[in-house]
């Protein structure tokens, strides 16, 4: 979730480093630092806030080279000025940056002040730094490799010392750490972003391994000593995909985005001549794949979510038994794998720790598991070796949009291929291509909408509480209408099956209490319309999102889509509940781009 920064050249590296934390503010943080090299010291500074207060707090001319930065999410430890990083050992000749968690901190604290080792923070990360200078060693790369294989956890680090200023030693477990190629210079971070106005050219180092950065290049070892071969990816995303370009917040941007983003992850991807999709990434054969038998999603937060609308899609279209679990439970259950299951792990970032570790769990009982995903190369992608790209572009916004729309895109076209080996019918699949291939230009529509979204927005913003309710496919859209409300505009909002809303729900329906009804025209719609009633009678005022049409019961507010194909109308019918999320926030004053105490990449248990 925190954020790492390194430069290594014969460039000031202090400018790179703040421009590249302000490229990470999106992961979530709630202070700020830097260290850099120059003329044999180690200069540091650091603050409790944004990126902007540490900017106010860097000395003039504070110049050097190498250096790295970093922006912290509190684990242990309160945010304050003192737990910043970098941590620093007693004679501040090493500094280190630490993503992460050290469980066995305290143990190492105890013996270490035990050696007369005076601590200044409450953190972890400072053991690490009073630990590698403690070691033995000619080298840095020696001292820091001796110091991990005494540390339990997880960790993505960078480490500077002061007497030799000619490299940056990292290392990964857990935590994701890139390293940028340059023209005799050498980025480190923890996320391409902080990189690509530099260069294009990265590398991602894997669990266990350790790396020794000169301007000049790289070589990478285990912890044990071991050299590992690594392969070079290029970033596709530009600088300017990170700006917010005329628009306010970043959100808001990437919800204009989703047309574009959608056709991006259909194109290439529909074949029309055989009326299926066509899915090389998830490098499974026809016979392979009438092998499976059931298959099971596995993500965290809005990734989960769109994972319940996929494993509904998957049953409707393949008659595959299909069910969707939040990573972070399944890891921790000792979960049957079987051998006939097919999992797909989902995540934007590809680095949401629960989920990785799920993805190994399955992996390491010998199961199949593929990846949905939007970062190239991210260690999910890399992790489970096949699955499919979104292509939807950045996401800076914590809060998701166009990756979910995305996501549930790239779902429609897994069930799609499913079915088509299956038993799902040449003119079911032409029903379903043209459905896929219309969604860009009514997503846009929706879009265009916007002034109505935000008069319902004003009434809403007025709320204390909101409940969403929906039924079937339509139960997935309320959850997620109910995470983006209260993820951005800290307005407390639960969705409930419209089904389960007289098994104790309706005990909290009220004057004062609004709720949003996902209401599709579909077999459900007078089962829907009787939910409706129920809320009525006891006062509580109703918003729907809902098809074009009269409806039979008045209600406080409409927001309308087009109607799709019935599998494909939750995709559509989502969107209103994004912007009615983002125009709340706008109404409540909050910062909606980065909401207190969450982060775009989940990197920690």
């Amino acid at each position: 979730m925190c954020g790492i920064v390194g430069y290594i050249g014969k460039r000031d590296a202090t400018p790179i480093l703040l421009e590249g934390l302000h490229r990470l503010e999106y992961r979530g943080y709630d202070s700020a630092g830097i260290a850099v090299v120059r003329d044999g010291a180690l200069r540091t500074a650091k603050c409790k806030g944004r990126v902007r207060d540490l900017e106010q707090v860097v000395p003039p001319r504070f110049r050097g080279s190498p250096g790295i930065a970093h922006t912290r999410w509190a684990t242990h430890g309160e945010p304050s000025d003192r737990n910043a990083h970098p941590h620093l050992d007693t004679a501040e000749r090493i500094a280190v940056i630490h993503n992460g968690i050290i469980e066995n901190a305290a143990a190492l604290r105890r013996r270490l002040e035990g050696e007369g080792v005076a601590f200044r923070s409450e953190t972890d990360t400072e053991v690490l730094a009073h630990l590698i200078a403690a070691m033995p060693g000619e080298s840095l790369l020696e001292r820091v490799r001796a110091a991990l294989r005494l540390v339990t956890g997880t960790w993505g680090l960078a480490v500077l010392d002061r007497d030799r200023p000619e490299s940056i030693v990292v290392a990964r477990n857990g935590s994701p750490v890139v390293l940028g190629i340059g023209d005799k210079e050498m980025f480190v971070a923890s996320d391409p972003s902080a990189l690509v106005r530099h260069t294009k050219s990265v590398v991602h180092l894997d669990d266990g391994e350790i790396a020794e950065v000169r301007a000049d290049g790289f070589a990478s070892s285990t912890l044990d000593g071991g050299p590992t071969e690594k392969v070079r990816h290029t970033v596709t995303w530009t600088d300017e995909s990170f700006d917010k370009g005329s628009f306010t917040h970043h959100m808001r941007k990437e919800i204009d985005e989703q047309p574009d983003a959608v056709r991006a992850t259909l194109s290439g991807r529909l074949e029309p001549r055989f009326q299926t999709s066509h899915l090389g990434g998830i490098e499974m054969t026809a016979r392979e794949l009438l092998d499976i038998r059931r298959v099971k999603v596995l993500g965290c937060g809005s990734a989960y979510i769109a994972g319940l609308l996929g494993a509904q899609l998957i049953e409707q279209l393949a008659r595959l038994p299909a069910s969707a679990e939040p990573a972070s439970e399944f890891r921790y259950r000792n979960p049957v794998i079987e051998p006939d299951t097919l999992y797909i792990a989902v995540s934007q970032s590809g680095e949401t720790f629960d989920t990785l570790a799920a993805v190994q769990e399955v992996k390491r009982k010998g199961g199949r598991v593929l990846g949905i995903v939007n970062v190239v190369g991210s260690t999910i992608a890399r992790e489970c070796g096949r699955g499919i790209y979104i292509h939807a572009g950045p996401e800076v916004a914590v809060v998701s949009t166009k990756t979910f729309t995305c996501t549930a895109t790239a779902f429609a076209l897994l069930a799609l291929h499913l079915g088509r080996i299956r038993d799902l019918s040449t003119a079911q699949g032409a029903r379903l291509i043209a459905g896929l291939k219309a969604l860009p230009e009514q997503i846009g529509a929706v879009l265009a909408q916007e002034a109505d979204i935000a008069g319902l927005a004003s009434q809403l913003a007025r709320a204390e509480h909101a409940y969403f309710v929906g039924r079937a496919s339509g139960y997935p859209v309320a959850m997620e209408g109910a995470l983006k409300l209260k993820e951005v505009s800290y307005l407390h909002a639960e969705a409930y099956p419209a089904s389960e809303l007289k098994h104790g729900p309706l005990a909290l329906i009220a004057p004062e209490t609004p709720t949003i009804v996902v209401l599709p025209r579909d077999d459900l719609f007078p089962k829907n319309i009787s939910t409706i009633e129920e809320i009525r009678a006891r006062k509580g005022p109703v918003f729907v999102v809902t098809h074009e049409g009269d409806l039979p019961v008045p209600v406080d507010g409409v927001m309308r889509v087009a109607k799709s194909e019935p599998e494909l109308d939750p995709i559509l019918l989502g969107l209103p509940l994004q912007l009615l999320a983002y125009h709340v926030a706008l109404a409540r004053g909050c910062d909606i781009d980065k909401p207190r105490n969450l982060a775009k990449s989940v990197t920690v248990e």
